[in-house]
This record gives structure tokens, C-alpha cells and sequence, in this order.
């Protein structure tokens, strides 16, 4: 047995136990590197859903960059939206007519938000750790390792100098609610360092005690064109406090000062003045005393109680799936060599393996309780005070794609936070409804904030997207896919899925033809090119805000039968899904029409693939309807020729969606070609995903494209491998789930299935499918269903 010293400690004292030691875990599911972080983009990411660091690793100067949820520029604007309803109806005219030119400049009268734009999510600040009595030479230090253990969520550096062993751990822990750094070494006595808190912007940092920092702040926004007012907006705060064994310990300004120490310990936390329920900040909130009162527990912790806790806790979740494609040969090669090695043309599946469990991960980091935001464009890791993009809730792919992998993967109670915002989003966007678009219920437009934005923003043509409330409450639904969870379906999803239908139903008008579709419509950020060479965003009846509708509908349907509701508005649904333009084929290309007319594509490789939805994540597009599966491969083809020739922009969360649609298509060759081609060009070498720059929703979409490749459930059945690539060839993967809250587990030897379980929480019938395999099961609650390769029930 192996054992390592474990210093337990009460307020001013420690005590040394001899402990066994963690275990190393698997090795597999390591991010390791042999030097420090460059840059940011190779530093390694914790989080607990609610606090987030970026740890650099390095000897002399350690940074850990910080990140609080709710630190973000701005505040709630009342009447942003744009009063449009006595302009509505000529708009739309104008673009049942065609006369786009004469539309685009109406609607950029009457339809523009005041302001257009928001603020962006911010960093809370930086950790520094100077070291003394080591030189600064390199060669002088031996065995230095960074890693991340994804098993354990946490974060180690280590080295050698002058035959002392040096080590520093930085996890984030939930059930504590704090950022964790504890720093030992070999040899008693022997360390000695500076630990500091800073922000660069808005703050001050001042001793609270001879062994705490008190951060105090509060965002000055300043005037800048067509965004929120300036002013003093959101306070935070946030706390430092530490322990040594032996030396001592004392404050001097911004910094802690260790001496002669055996070891150190410190815990971090933070917050602000942040009021979901107000979707502003509340001058009644003191966050100071939310800090305070946080770490006032942990001081009467041991360091074995609060590790121990969190290891319980990150494990419960991240166990819960287990994948492996046979031995791990590369394992022992540091993370960015074997990144190296792909980036030159060699395959590395177990590269794969580490970076879909990498997604789960990050997910579990930006996206739990102590939380109450879902993940943004960067998850929870951010360093730029106008971050691209305002690392903001992009509602048009973005934060949609975020959470694909969270079902499947295991990992529902991620969605909450999303939901949580969804559904107080409700009361901002029937302003917006009623104002913008001249419709009952409630939506979004293609972004939002924790200030409840719902307006259009950024731009007219770009930002007109009144799906997006329609598209994320979708995610509702498919929780109560997976879960299974009735009270759920009834008093968080029906509510705002109900009126996310009844803002459709109020929105939609008819064409020429008798279709009812929408108007004003885009299909994201996309342009098409009329015959006289105008290019435009704004047309009516995009076929991605059609399908979104389908799909929809199709859903509120399902949920009004299932809870016995109104069924005047169920048939009227039912009424409105018959009256809907179908998916066409593009007799230009062969290819999925984006648009209601058969426009010339301004850039026929562009990023957004939106008239897919209906294959993924939608349920449209499948088998069943052969000519327009046939057009969604061509559809792919023509991106991707497209995008090599120039022509367009292959962004790492495209190759995601990409390895997603692939899936669906029962492409697995294809989708391995894909996720080589993203790990070459869009991975960072702390696996990061890049836009660029990094954007973490290629992260989350390659896990749940993976994911795809290996069980699907989303036509009725539940396919088991229906997209395994050739260089899988043997594998086994576990607690992946089906919807029907059925846990499935697969194993496969040269490329074919040998055995299969599932076990659903609840009496169910299914029917499962494996290549041109098929049976019919009933499965009762907690009782596992073995399979043989011919989907045989094994006794």
C-alpha cells in the first residue's frame, strides 16, 4: 500500500497522519505536460458549475486566473426592445412580395433594439504564487510534470530542486464552494513564497487578517456606442484565506506572505451582488459577507475532510460513464506530443477517448450546482474584460449545442441551470413578443445575458431570430426524454414550452402558396444572393425556423397528452403542423434548401449548417425519408468542398456539428475523419476547442457527437453502434443513456457488437436495433437485459 502524508488541521494548528494515498486513477483520462502553460491556452481548467481557475503551472510564478459565474458587464435594461408592431405587417409584405431591399431597410427603422448590444462576462482576477530560495534556472529543476486528472478534477504541478520534491494541487470544490490550492514539498521547513490576489480593473484588495485578503469591487461601465448605459453595475467580492504548517504566515498589502512553511493550504471564494429572480444585481445582496460566510465552515475543516468530500462528489458524476477503445498505447506520451503526433498525421484514439470525457468534464465544471448559470461561450473560463464574443449565452447554436452531450452522457442535473434561465427568460421575452413581433407567449432573439436580454442585438439581419426561445426550450423537453421526470415536465418545461407555442402560433402568417411560416426570419448569420447580386440575412420561412417549429409542436403535443391538457390548443397545434411548408431538395445542388426559395448560397461554406436541424438535433431527417437523408449527405459534401476551396469558414464547433450530423448518417468512417480533421486544426494544446479563439462549444459538441457514434435513440428505436468507424475496432462503453431514462452499456470486438445491457428506471417497451438487427423488448424497472451479438436475450 502506498501512503502519503496528510497534514489535518483546526485553526492554527496542523497535524500529520500517515494515510493511504489517493489512488492515480486512470491514467488514461490524464491531460499531463512536461513544461508550464505558454499562454492561457494551455493552461489547465477546474470548476465547480459556480467558480472556475485556470492553473499555468509554473516554478517560480504561478498563475491561477479565476472566474466567478455572474461577473459580467452591464445590467438590466428595461424597454430595449423595439416597438414594431405598426411596422410589422409591411415587412412582412415585403418579403412575401421579394421586395427584400425595400424590407431590410424597414425593418432597420422599426425593428432595432435600444441598445443593440450587450456587455461582456469578466474575470474575478489572478492568484499569484512567487517563489523564493530557488533559482530561476530551469535546468537546475528536475522531474516537472503539470497534470490534470479528469478522474478527480484535480489540478497538480510538481518538480525537483536541490533533492526536494515541490508539489501544488488546485481543485475546485462544489460541496464546499471554494477554489482549493495547497502547496507542499519534501523536506520540512522549505517553503517560502508570496501569494497574491490582484484584479486588474475595479478592485481593491486589502488584508481582512494576518492570513486573509478581502477583494472588494464593483464594475464601472463606461460610456461606449449602442450598448447598455454606463454607470456603477455589478459588486463582488471575494476571499483568500490560508493555513501553514510550521513557519508562519502574515499579510502584507494585496498578498500573503509564507515563511519557512512544511506545507500551505488556501481557499478561495467569491461572489457577487448577482439576483437571478431580478435578472439584475440587488443592492441588498452584500457579497463580502456571502464570502465570509461560505469559508466560515471550511476553517474547521481538515484538508482530508474538504478532498475527500469533493472526490466523492466529482466521482459520482464523472463515473457514471466509462468508454474505452482497447489500450491506450499513447497514454504515456505527454498531452500536446500526442497532439503533436495527430497534428502530423498519425490516429490516436485514445486521444478521442480523453477528450470526450475531457467534454463531460467541462460540462460538470460550468454547468452544476453551486451554480445557477449554464455554461456560456467559454464554459466558465474566461480571461478577457471584452471577451470575444462577450463569452455570452449565444441562443443560435451556441449554448444549444453546450448541452447535446449532457442527456446521453449522463450528466442531467447539468441542464438545470439552463433551464432555470429559460424559464426566466419568460417575462423579458413576452415583452419582446408582444412589442418586436405582435405575438402572445414569449421568445428570444440569437443571444442573451443574466440580465434577461431577449431583444434583437448585434444587427437586424443578423440578429433577428425569434426561434431561438422556441429552440431552447426543446432542451426541456428532450430532460423529460431522458429523465423521465413528470413533476419535471409539468411545472418547469410545459409552462415555458406552452408559450413558446403559443408565441409560434401568433407569429406565424401565410404565404402565397397557404403555408403558414415565419416573418421576418434568417437562417443564422447566413446570407443568400439574389439574381441582381443582393445579398441578404432577412427573407420569411427559413427552413431551419420551420423545422425548429416541427419539431416543437411535435413535442408540445406529446407533453399536452401526456399532463391531460387543453385539447382546443392541442388540435390547434396539430391544425398549425399540417399547415407548415415541407424540407425541400435544392433542385440547383440536390442539396437541403435553406431558405423557402431556391436562393444562389453568398457562402456555400459557411460555418452554420441550420437547414440541418432537422437531422441533427432535430428528428426529421432519417432514413425514413430517403430522398431528403441522400440530400443532407450532399448538403455536407458541398460545406465541406466549399470550406477547403476558401469559401467559407470551418470554425471547430462546425467540425463538432459536423461529427454529429456524420453520426446521424451512419457515416462512422466519415465522423472519425472528422474528428481527426478537429483535433488537427481546432484543438488547443490544452485540448481546448477554437473557434477560433478558444469557444467550448466544440468541446461539448465532439463529446456528444461521440456519443452519436456509439448509441442513438432519437427516431423510436435505440441504435446500438450506428456509426462505428473502422478504427474502433474493439471498445466497450458504459452509462451512456437512451431516452426513456434507459442506462445502456455496449461492448464490440472487431467492429461487430458482442454483447449489450440495458436497464431502464421505470416499465418500458423498446425495440433495439444493431445493423440490420432487430428486437422488440420489455424491460422492467432495475432489472438489466443482457444481449448477445444477434440481440439475443441472454438468460
Amino acid at each position: 500500500m502506498r501512503f502519503v502524508k496528510i497534514f489535518l488541521y483546526f485553526p492554527g494548528l496542523f497535524f500529520a497522519l500517515n494515510l493511504p494515498g489517493q489512488p492515480a486513477g486512470n491514467q488514461s483520462l490524464i491531460l499531463w505536460y512536461k513544461q508550464p502553460a505558454a499562454d492561457w491556452n494551455e493552461a489547465l481548467p477546474v470548476g465547480n458549475g459556480r467558480l472556475g481557475a485556470m492553473v499555468f503551472g509554473d516554478i517560480m510564478r504561478e498563475r491561477i486566473q479565476l472566474n466567478e459565474e455572474s461577473i459580467w458587464a452591464g445590467m438590466r435594461v428595461e424597454n430595449a426592445d423595439a416597438d414594431a408592431r405598426g411596422y410589422l405587417p409591411a415587412i412582412q409584405q415585403k418579403l412575401l412580395n421579394g421586395e427584400i431591399k425595400e424590407a431590410m431597410e424597414l425593418s432597420e427603422k422599426h425593428l432595432r433594439s435600444n441598445p443593440m448590444r450587450i456587455r461582456s462576462y469578466q474575470p474575478l482576477g489572478d492568484i499569484y504564487i512567487d517563489m523564493f530560495g530557488q533559482n530561476r534556472s530551469l535546468p537546475e529543476r528536475e522531474n516537472y510534470r503539470r497534470e490534470l486528472n479528469l478522474g478527480n478534477g484535480i489540478s497538480t504541478t510538481s518538480w525537483s530542486w536541490e533533492g526536494i520534491t515541490f508539489t501544488r494541487e488546485v481543485f475546485a470544490s462544489a460541496p464546499d464552494n471554494v477554489i482549493v490550492i495547497r502547496l507542499t514539498c519534501s523536506q520540512p521547513g522549505r517553503l517560502t513564497f508570496k501569494i497574491s490576489l490582484s484584479r486588474e480593473q475595479d478592485a481593491v484588495v486589502v488584508p481582512a487578517s494576518e492570513d486573509e485578503l478581502l477583494m472588494t469591487g464593483q464594475i464601472v461601465d463606461l460610456p461606449d456606442k449602442d450598448v447598455c448605459p454606463p454607470g456603477l453595475h455589478m459588486k463582488f467580492a471575494a476571499r483568500l484565506w490560508g493555513r501553514v504548517k510550521d513557519g508562519s504566515l502574515r499579510s502584507v498589502n494585496n498578498s500573503l506572505f509564507a515563511e519557512n512553511a512544511s506545507e500551505a493550504l488556501f481557499y478561495l471564494t467569491a461572489a457577487t451582488d448577482y439576483n437571478p429572480s431580478l435578472l439584475n444585481f440587488d443592492r441588498n445582496i452584500d457579497p463580502a459577507a456571502i464570502c465570509a460566510r461560505i469559508l466560515e465552515p471550511v476553517r474547521y475543516k481538515t484538508y482530508e475532510e474538504v478532498i475527500q468530500k469533493h472526490i466523492a462528489d466529482h466521482s459520482e458524476l464523472f463515473d457514471r460513464v466509462k468508454f474505452s477503445l482497447g489500450e491506450d498505447r499513447m497514454r504515456d506520451l505527454p498531452t500536446d506530443q500526442r497532439l503533436k503526433l495527430v497534428r502530423e498525421g498519425a490516429e490516436d484514439p485514445g486521444l478521442a477517448v480523453l477528450q470526450f470525457q475531457y467534454g463531460r468534464y467541462l460540462l460538470m465544471g460550468s454547468s452544476r450546482k453551486p451554480g445557477i448559470l449554464p455554461a456560456n461561450l467559454q464554459g466558465i473560463w474566461n480571461q478577457d474584460y471584452s471577451a470575444a464574443w462577450n463569452s455570452d449565452f449565444h441562443t443560435n447554436i451556441n449554448i444549444q449545442m453546450n448541452y447535446w452531450p449532457a442527456e446521453v452522457c449522463n450528466l442531467p442535473e447539468t441542464v438545470i441551470p439552463l433551464s432555470d434561465l429559460i424559464n426566466r427568460l419568460r417575462e423579458p421575452g413576452r415583452v419582446t413578443a408582444q412589442k418586436t413581433f405582435n405575438s402572445t407567449g414569449w421568445t428570444v432573439n440569437h443571444l442573451t445575458d443574466p440580465f434577461g436580454r431577449t431583444s434583437i442585438s448585434d444587427g437586424v439581419g443578423w440578429g433577428t431570430f425569434p426561434m431561438a426561445g422556441p429552440w431552447l426550450v426543446l432542451h426541456q423537453w428532450e430532460h423529460f426524454l431522458f429523465t423521465q421526470d413528470m413533476e419535471y415536465l409539468r411545472n418547469e418545461a410545459w409552462p415555458s414550452m406552452k408559450e413558446s407555442a403559443e408565441f409560434v402560433i401568433g407569429f406565424l402568417i401565410k404565404d402565397k402558396n397557404g403555408y403558414l411560416v415565419t416573418a421576418p426570419s434568417n437562417s443564422p448569420e447566413n446570407t443568400y444572393r439574389l439574381p441582381d447580386g443582393g445579398k441578404f440575412n432577412l427573407t420569411y420561412g427559413a427552413t431551419m425556423d420551420i423545422q425548429i417549429i416541427r419539431e416543437l409542436l411535435n413535442a408540445c403535443v406529446r407533453a399536452g397528452e401526456l399532463l391531460g391538457g387543453n385539447k382546443q390548443f392541442i388540435s390547434q397545434m396539430k391544425n398549425v403542423l399540417r399547415n407548415l411548408p415541407p424540407n425541400r431538395v435544392s433542385k440547383r445542388y440536390g442539396i437541403v434548401q435553406e431558405w423557402i426559395e431556391d436562393y444562389e448560397e453568398n457562402e456555400p461554406g459557411h460555418r452554420h449548417m441550420s437547414q440541418l436541424f432537422g437531422l441533427h438535433p432535430g428528428t426529421q431527417i432519417t432514413p425514413a425519408q430517403p430522398e431528403l437523408f441522400e440530400a443532407a449527405k450532399k448538403t455536407i459534401e458541398r460545406r465541406q468542398t466549399y470550406a477547403v476551396k476558401g469559401q467559407g469558414s470551418s470554425t471547430g464547433w462546425s467540425k463538432a456539428w459536423m461529427v454529429n450530423f456524420l453520426a446521424r448518417l451512419n457515416d462512422g468512417d466519415a465522423a472519425w475523419n472528422k474528428i481527426l480533421e478537429l483535433q488537427r486544426e481546432k484543438t488547443l494544446n490544452n485540448l481546448f476547442d477554437t473557434h477560433p479563439p478558444f469557444q467550448i462549444d466544440g468541446n461539448f459538441g465532439l463529446t456528444a457527437g461521440i456519443a452519436e457514434m456509439l448509441l442513438q435513440s432519437h427516431s423510436g428505436e435505440i441504435v446500438l453502434l450506428p456509426a462505428l468507424p473502422a478504427a474502433w475496432k474493439n471498445g466497450t462503453v458504459s452509462g451512456l443513456k437512451a431516452r426513456g431514462n434507459i442506462s445502456v452499456e455496449i461492448s464490440w470486438d472487431n467492429n461487430r457488437l458482442t454483447r449489450a445491457k440495458l436497464e431502464a428506471a421505470e416499465n418500458i417497451n423498446i425495440i433495439v436495433r444493431s445493423g440490420s438487427l432487430k428486437t422488440s423488448l420489455k424491460l422492467k424497472k432495475g432489472e438489466p437485459v443482457l444481449l448477445d451479438s444477434t440481440l439475443r436475450v441472454l438468460k
